[in-house]
């Protein structure tokens, strides 16, 4: 981002429930700020959706009056993926589309993210708009300009026609036999219909949330109860959303998982037109990325977070980008990150070309890698922390070429994130563990 950010990070606002712009009356002020910038450039209507943590009930309705008082329209969609809310704010003509929700995260947290009318995350120049607006003193519109509130009854019947609308092979879905992980998030009502509407015998996990239960051991992040089922069951393969449904994970018949960067590879590849590039991250895989170059497809790198891995595409033209935790991004069928569109790109691969998931990507040769995740209070100084910097030249000196390490901070969590990667397991763990010691002392 071009400038610095008070309220918002890589993703709209996230933050645990209660701290920072994560209260009830920070909400209403921030409902009022959008909708004050909206009406200022002729806008009217808005979107709200929402995931299933218990605290979506009290930021939908403070959002709602708070767009209200600015003189916005508001019309509420209920527990919807995030992907959805993007679609659903381009077919219903609204003018701006936002979700309440925090992803991957826990319950105890949430997050507020904002769609343009096109459906697509609104621009810099939109949220810094919205920061100063939010340091304006808070009015309200006179009684007869007051917006209005009205909830889209049929709007998860909506999403499953356009989900479905987006599979395209010359045989449906009859007789494979899928496991669903709707992580208890906003795909619950959504997904299993989708895939058992095309033809697929669906056993389906995660779809009853009650508020807490959203990510808690299933989903995206949490594979094991998936690999588990489908391999008690038999299943053809499994596919599993976060708690917002614009991340996907699916694993094979055997239990291994196919990360994002394995189901870029399938959705590229597949292509009959030929695909010029693509785009991962700074995370992707290595082996991916020679996969890819084999192919004679282009593939570069941007920063973590799915709005950089479309900054990129969008610069070269191109429509298919992913991050190895499941963002994938199909550009040709939709405007954002979406989870099920994703995974019906590759059952349509399969179909096309009448293969097993692990089939298609047998040609990846992936690296060994390590990723680990330290709690810590504050990451504000990693980059200018002397012993680690120290630690990392000394390893990136030791090996050479055959070694990649990167430390980040996480945009949504208060961690900080260890990746090594090289040609060698037991080398690779060996150095994850030394640079995860230094991070805990200079951290923890």
């Amino acid at each position: 981002m071009s400038q610095q950010r008070k309220y918002f990070g890589t993703d709209g606002i996230r933050n645990r429930v209660g701290q920072g712009m994560l209260r009830p009356d920070e909400i209403l002020k921030l409902g009022w700020a959008t909708g004050r910038v909206m009406k200022r450039q002729g806008a009217r209507r808005v979107m709200i959706g929402k995931d299933t943590r218990i605290s979506g009930y009290m930021f939908e309705s403070a959002l709602e009056a708070g767009f209200i008082a600015a003189g916005i329209d508001v019309y509420l969609l209920g527990p919807m993926p995030t992907p959805a809310v993007a679609y659903l704010t381009q077919t219903l003509h609204a003018d701006m589309g936002i979700v309440i929700s925090a992803s991957h995260n826990p319950h105890y947290d949430n997050g507020i993210k904002f769609f343009s009318a096109e459906g697509k995350k609104i621009s810099d120049e939109m949220e810094m708009a919205i920061e100063a607006a939010l340091e304006e003193e808070m009015d309200v519109v006179s009684s007869e300009k007051l917006g209005k509130a009205k909830r889209i009854d049929d709007a998860a019947g909506r999403y499953i026609e356009f989900c479905k609308s987006t599979y395209k092979a010359p045989l449906k879905l009859d007789g494979l036999n899928i496991v669903v992980d709707c992580s208890q998030g906003a795909t619950y009502h959504i997904a299993p219909h989708v895939f058992r509407e095309l033809g697929a015998e669906v056993a389906s996990i995660g779809i009853h949330p009650d508020g807490m239960n959203i990510n808690q051991g299933c989903g995206a992040t949490h594979l094991d109860a998936l690999q588990e089922a489908v391999v008690a069951s038999n299943a053809d393969l499994g596919i599993a959303f976060d708690g917002d449904g614009d991340r996907v994970m699916m694993v094979d018949k055997e239990g291994k998982v196919i990360d994002g960067d394995l189901i870029l590879y399938i959705i590229a590849t597949q292509q009959k037109k030929k695909v010029a590039g693509v785009v991962g991250t700074v995370m992707s895989n290595l082996g991916v990325e020679k996969a890819f170059k084999r192919q004679g497809i282009d593939f570069l790198r941007a920063k973590v977070g799915d709005r950089f891995v479309m900054e990129t595409l969008v610069e070269n033209g191109w429509n298919f980008g992913a991050e190895p935790s499941g963002h994938v991004l199909c550009l040709h069928k939709t405007t954002t990150g979406d989870g099920i569109v994703a995974a019906l790109q590759v059952l349509a691969a399969m179909r096309y070309q009448q293969k097993g998931l692990d089939e298609l990507c047998e040609d990846v040769a992936l690296f060994p890698q390590i990723l680990r995740n330290v709690s810590v209070e504050d990451a504000s100084q990693l980059a200018d922390n002397a012993p680690l910097q120290e630690k990392v030249r000394q390893l990136e000196s030791e090996y050479g070429d055959a070694l990649r390490i990167l430390i980040r901070a996480s945009g949504t969590e208060p961690l900080i994130r260890v990746m090594v990667e090289g040609e060698e397991r037991t080398s690779v763990e060996a150095v994850a563990d030394s640079l995860v010691s230094v991070v805990r002392s200079e951290f923890s």
